[in-house]
């Protein structure tokens, strides 16, 4: 009786695990198809849609053969179709469960990416729209994303891209404080104007935007009756532009 009790068990043992191991053969299975279509989704533009595919893969196969790989896709996809929120999401998640991932170089550059894209920089690009005024906060953060990509994985092939966008980010963050001192000159509030150039001149002395800087300071300064600091403007001015 026991030997029989036994083998039954022992089928019992062995049928499980051949369902267990026919289940996962399954579950790959489908991974792997859902995948490949989200690959296709990729590559013929349909972002929206490999977005939506690619977040249910990675809430049902969070630790699958695919999950870092979807997760990058994924940071993709939402930045395409300019999903800015739930992009840093996954960004942040890849960062800090994977840090030494190689390629979290690139992710990084994403992150900038989305900030810059955050900070709307094509409506101000495409149709002319002067927001210089507006709160830089998106433009400082992918300059903090593309300084941390640079001093972190200087011989990343995505370092020099970075480094052209952090110019350009420069010239934004310089348009912004240029908008407050020609305010400032304009209500005739002269050292708040000189201030506000001051800090463009020592902040970001190799943009356009320090030319009239320089301009206000010169003002400015003549204004309130400071010769010597008009005259050392002036100087710099002529020096330089």
């Amino acid at each position: 009786m026991r030997v029989v009790l036994s083998i039954a068990i022992c089928a019992v043992l062995f049928l499980s695990g051949c369902s267990s191991r026919s289940d996962d053969n399954i579950q790959r299975s489908e991974l792997e198809n859902l995948y490949e279509l989200s690959q296709d989704y990729l590559q013929n533009g349909r972002f929206a849609d490999a977005a939506t595919l690619l977040s249910q893969i990675n809430a049902r196969y969070p630790f699958g053969p695919y999950a870092q790989q979807i997760q990058l896709d994924l940071i993709y996809a939402q930045y395409k179709v300019g999903r800015q929120d739930q992009a840093l999401t996954v960004i942040d998640r890849f960062l800090s469960l994977n840090p030494n991932h190689a390629d979290n170089d690139y992710v990084r550059y994403m992150r900038g990416l989305v900030h810059l894209q955050a900070e709307g920089a094509f409506f101000q690009d495409v149709f002319g729209v002067d927001r210089s005024d507006r709160n830089p906060v998106y433009a400082e953060r992918a300059f903090d994303d593309f300084a941390e990509l640079v001093q972190r994985h200087p011989d990343s092939k995505y370092a020099a891209d970075a480094r052209q966008r952090m110019v350009w980010i420069q010239s934004r963050l310089a348009k912004h404080e240029l908008a407050a001192a020609e305010y400032y000159l304009r209500r005739e509030a002269y050292m708040a104007a000189a201030r506000r150039s001051v800090y463009i001149v020592e902040n970001f002395p190799n943009v356009i935007e320090a030319k009239r800087a320089l301009e206000i300071m010169v003002a400015s300064y003549e204004a309130l009756d400071l010769t010597q600091e008009a005259n050392d403007a002036q100087q710099v001015l002529n020096a330089n532009f």
